[in-house]
C-alpha cells in the first residue's frame, strides 16, 4: 500500500506541476513580450528558461518532500498523507508563480525605462 500511495502522490504533484507549466508558459508569454518592450525572442527565451527552473525547483520539492511524514498505514493514513502532501506541493507552485510574477514585473519596468531612454536617447541624436 505504501508504494502506491507514493506513487500516486508522485503522479499527482508531476501531473499538477507538467499542468501548470504549461499554463504558466503559454499565457505569461503575451506577460513577457510586454515586459521586454515587444522583443518576441527575449520573451521566448525568458520564458523558456523560467519554465526550466520551474520544473526543477518544483519536481525537486516533490521528490524531496516524499520522505517526510509518516508512513500511511491505513486507508485513511493514506488520504491524509496524500492530502498534506500534495497541498503543500499545491501551495509551493502558487508560492512560486506569485514571487516570479513579482520579479518579472519588476524587471519588466526597469526593462521599459531602459527602452524609454533609449529611444528618448535616439530621438536626440
Amino acid at each position: 500500500m505504501v508504494e502506491t500511495v507514493y506513487a500516486l502522490y508522485l503522479a499527482i504533484t508531476i501531473a499538477i506541476t507538467i499542468w501548470v507549466a504549461h499554463t504558466l508558459s503559454r499565457n505569461g508569454i503575451v506577460f513577457l513580450i510586454q515586459c521586454f518592450g515587444q522583443n518576441i525572442e527575449l520573451a521566448r527565451s525568458t520564458n523558456h528558461l523560467l519554465v526550466v527552473g520551474f520544473y526543477l525547483i518544483n519536481i525537486g520539492f516533490i521528490t524531496l518532500t516524499l520522505s517526510l511524514g509518516k508512513e500511511p498505514a491505513t486507508i485513511t493514513d493514506a488520504i491524509r498523507f496524500l492530502s498534506s502532501k500534495v497541498g503543500l506541493a499545491v501551495v509551493v507552485l502558487g508560492a512560486m508563480h506569485f514571487f516570479n510574477m513579482g520579479a518579472i514585473a519588476q524587471f519588466g519596468r526597469k526593462v521599459n525605462g531602459w527602452l524609454a531612454e533609449s529611444g528618448k536617447a535616439e530621438a536626440v541624436a
